[in-house]
């Protein structure tokens, strides 16, 4: 891509350019902090059914494709939103009643194949997971992993180390790289032409755009190309492998962007008492993603008083006087 190239988009037209039935897509953050909510609630109004998602330690946004009825398969290593949902509820539900399939792996692991995914190689090797089920239990079968070449053909493999000796360790898991259709993230700040600083933690988020085929960034502020090139130092993800730049405030609500607001508690308290009934959830869904046409429309309806209670402090990065029950 030419570094002049301006990637400003709206999130419809992103979501529907990049984002399509059936898709193995990616999303950032971790738990409670810096879901890419606004595109996930994107994905869910325009009804794109059928993905394969790839998630490190997700939460919110997991847990929202799922019970949308977006997701059919899920390779993650954790879904939960901290004490409002240790285990996400609708991610819960759909593997108890088996609408949803899950493969497994350990945080290291999925951290390593969105590691390999970037490097550009099919696998690496590590020794996580050697003595636990996670090696001999797999969710996906076989026949499914013959028929869809998006996946490898194995779960992992567990070898001999093959430098005989070198070493302290005797056996080794390799685990497989993941290249997903298109990844989407939440940042702090993007510039037109792509470049991403994320402030803080960045989770897996580094590699899992990396590895993606397409990238679609959401960011809190679109800078001005000489703020980001002011500290380069400071930048995690060049230009050349974004495909979309949508500036969308608030866009990780109702999770945590640190030094831009907290995660909203009161907003995961009604979540969480709504996702516990199907009739309560599909009513949920009805007022508060099909029933708004963006996110916009939706921090207006949350209102300025709860917006207010979760503005970062400015020293801290987050809501010191947060009532977090």
């Amino acid at each position: 891509m030419h570094s002049d190239q301006n990637k400003v988009m709206d999130l419809s037209t992103a979501i529907r350019r990049f984002v399509n039935v059936g898709a193995h897509i990616s999303i950032g953050g971790f738990t409670l902090n810096r879901n890419p909510m606004a595109a996930v609630y994107e994905i869910i109004r325009q009804r794109i059914t059928g993905l394969h998602v790839y998630a490190h330690s997700n939460g919110q946004g997991v847990d929202e494709l799922v019970g949308a009825g977006c997701v059919s398969r899920l390779e993650i290593a954790y879904a939960g939103s901290g004490r409002f949902a240790p285990t996400c509820i609708r991610f819960r539900k759909a593997v108890e009643n088996r609408s949803l399939t899950v493969e497994d792996y350990s945080n290291y692991q999925m951290t390593l194949r969105f590691m390999a995914g970037s490097m550009g190689v099919p696998f690496l090797p590590t020794r996580s997971g050697l003595g636990t089920s996670i090696i001999d239990k797999w969710g996906f079968p076989a026949e499914l992993r013959r028929t869809d070449p998006k996946i490898p053909n194995q779960k992992l493999v567990v070898m001999d180390n093959p430098l005989d000796g070198w070493g302290d360790a005797a056996r080794v898991v390799l685990v497989p790289a993941i290249n997903p259709d298109v990844t989407i993230l939440h940042a702090q700040k993007a510039d037109a032409q792509g470049t991403v600083r994320i402030e803080g933690l960045t989770f897996a988020d580094v590699e899992q755009a990396k590895a993606a085929r397409r990238l679609i960034v959401t960011c809190e502020e679109l800078v001005a190309v000489d703020v980001l090139r002011a500290a380069p130092d400071q930048n995690q993800i060049p230009f050349f492998c974004v495909d979309a730049v949508v500036p969308v405030p608030w866009g990780a609500f109702p999770t945590a962007c640190y030094r831009y607001y907290d995660y909203d508690p009161v907003y995961f308290n009604q979540y969480r008492q709504a996702a516990m009934d199907d009739e309560r959830y599909r009513t949920y869904l009805e007022m508060f993603v099909y029933g708004v046409p963006d996110h916009q429309t939706l921090i207006e309806k949350v209102g300025p008083r709860r917006l207010d209670a979760i503005k970062a402090d400015p020293r801290t990065g987050y809501a010191i006087n947060l009532d977090r029950r």
